[in-house]
């Protein structure tokens, strides 16, 4: 596909024109190309820049090595002015006994958006109608971007969300070399999201600037396969196996990736097999229910 944008095409053949009369040369080739395209970002991108010198510094919290319970890394586009790029963000969940209610902290201070807040809702009903459907939904659950403070908008977190709002349920541990994109619908499906290319690119800036090991990756929805168009940088990592894409097409196919365990299947018996995530889930909304129960029984005469 081409892009309709005649004005940013001529910009671009003008600026490689200049480079290819600089070099000698009559016609314009890729390499021209590819340098009017960097020069012409490196103008544009000190807010990038800027944001991933806060990463490496540690004044923007991001883990890209080990597994922590509850967290895992989201990807986000931020936008300064024509120029939009991908940078990763801390999304944590925290669990306990309740009356069935997940919190979405950014809609509770107003930094949430409506779509973000649909996908809010659909995580939490996937989660309700999922899990220990003969008891009451007996938790109490918050969510959270760490460290944002302006509006959050979008539902292609839902999927990073729900990853951590289950391990937070599980006690299974999330690895941190990866970061999670994709919105989920009711059945536990991965969506397409826009901007996936950048988001990609963001993660892996950061994993570089840490130190590329081999583990670190993102994961993507299937249906998104399609749109990406990298840059070489990633490609050539990615081709050294040096990073990973994984495409994803349903929640448990993410939580396998993050966790490194099945995800788990109903049996034939209705529960789920022993020793997966799944499993761990249900059996801890199972007694946050029963503690709820026995909580309000009254005392013996």
């Amino acid at each position: 596909r081409m892009s309709l944008r005649i004005g940013a095409l001529w910009d671009l053949l003008r600026e490689a024109d200049h480079m290819t009369t600089l070099a000698g040369k009559a016609v314009i080739d890729a390499g021209q190309i590819a340098a009017a395209r960097a020069v012409a970002e490196h103008r544009t991108d000190r807010v990038r820049d800027r944001l991933q010198e806060m990463i490496a510094e540690g004044t923007l919290i991001i883990s890209t090595s080990g597994a922590q319970v509850g967290q895992v890394n989201g990807l986000t586009v931020v936008s300064s002015g024509l120029f939009s790029f991908g940078l990763p963000v801390r999304i944590t969940a925290r669990v306990r006994m309740g009356s069935g209610k997940v919190i979405d902290i950014e809609r509770e201070v107003k930094l949430g958006g409506p779509i973000h807040s649909k996908g809010m809702l659909i995580l939490s009903s996937y989660l309700a109608t999922h899990y220990a459907a003969d008891v009451p939904l007996s938790l109490w659950a918050s969510l959270v971007f760490e460290q944002t403070y302006s509006g959050v908008e979008g539902d292609s977190a839902s999927v990073a969300e729900l990853c951590a709002l289950l391990s937070a349920l599980s006690g299974i541990p999330i690895s941190q070399s990866y970061a999670v994109t994709g919105s989920i619908n009711q059945m536990g499906e991965v969506q397409p999201i826009g901007g996936v290319n950048e988001k990609i690119e963001g993660f892996f800036d950061c994993c570089r600037a840490a130190g590329l090991t081999g583990q670190q990756g993102v994961l993507i929805p299937r249906r998104n396969v399609r749109n990406l168009m990298l840059r070489a940088d990633v490609i050539e990592a990615v081709t050294k196996g040096q990073f990973r894409i994984h495409a994803i097409s349903h929640i448990d196919e993410a939580i396998e990736v993050l966790t490194g365990l099945p995800a788990g299947q109903r049996t034939g018996t209705g529960a789920f097999e022993d020793g997966t995530v799944n499993a761990n889930v249900e059996t801890r909304l199972t007694e946050y229910a029963h503690a709820l129960r026995d909580f309000w029984k009254p005392p013996a005469a």
